[in-house]
């Protein structure tokens, strides 16, 4: 496993010293191997390891390439990390998202555009005022999804992308269990929207703030 780190950590250099470049084929098994100083079965091994994080593409019958190293594709692997949360780590997931997501809410107060800003509102009537909480959560997910990527931060998005699965049952469950759940969120989502719409980025960090620590206030006192 050592020798195998060791193989990582001389590819990697190659990629931050800009010796490899996104896009860019490595050399043959054969020569890589010899100008790094490793055998071919631990470089065999690094690019398995570093393609399967999306650092490398192996293409059969063509040779491995340095993906784009776009953050969306990089961060992809949190989202399958994620995956293997416990039920005990919701409320630390819903914490670290009532810190970034507000604050890309408040980005977006900024940035965000009329057309955005109308699609947003559509999406919200087509609800109408009693939605299913299945249709609420789903639509949840995809306002936000639609508000952060309007902060125009790439990372923030996928960040945000990967940890917004976790507390995806807690807001289904608080939505069936929460008699009042349905509409706070609705109105919620409304009053970040009108923030938007003012382009007042503290309002909107306020709301959005408001809007996750309800489902994380009422996690706790059922926990």
């Amino acid at each position: 496993m050592a020798v195998t780190d060791e193989a990582i950590e001389k590819i990697k250099g190659m990629i931050v010293s800009g010796a490899l470049r996104p896009g860019d084929r490595l050399p043959k098994e054969s020569e890589l191997a010899a100008d790094l100083g490793l055998s071919r079965n631990s470089l065999r091994e690094a690019v398995r390891a570093l393609s399967l994080i999306r650092i490398l593409d192996v293409r059969q019958g063509d040779g491995t390439y340095v993906t784009s190293l776009d953050p969306q594709l990089l961060l992809e692997a949190l989202s399958f990390v994620v995956d293997f949360h416990r039920d005990d780590t919701v409320l630390e997931f819903l914490a670290v998202r009532r810190i970034l997501e507000p604050a890309a809410t408040a980005m977006a107060a900024t940035r965000i555009d009329e057309a955005r800003l109308d699609a947003l509102a559509a999406q919200l009537d087509a609800l109408g005022a009693a939605p299913s909480v299945e249709e609420l959560v789903a639509s949840d997910l995809e306002f936000h999804r639609g508000i952060v990527q309007s902060s125009s931060n790439s990372v923030l998005c996928s960040l945000l992308d990967g940890l917004s699965g976790p507390t995806t049952r807690a807001r289904v469950w608080r939505g069936l269990t929460q008699e009042d759940a349905v509409s706070r969120t609705l109105h919620e989502h409304r009053a970040i929207l009108a923030a938007l719409r003012d382009g007042d980025a503290e309002a909107a960090r306020s709301w959005a703030t408001v809007h996750i620590a309800s489902v994380e206030q009422w996690l706790r006192s059922t926990l």
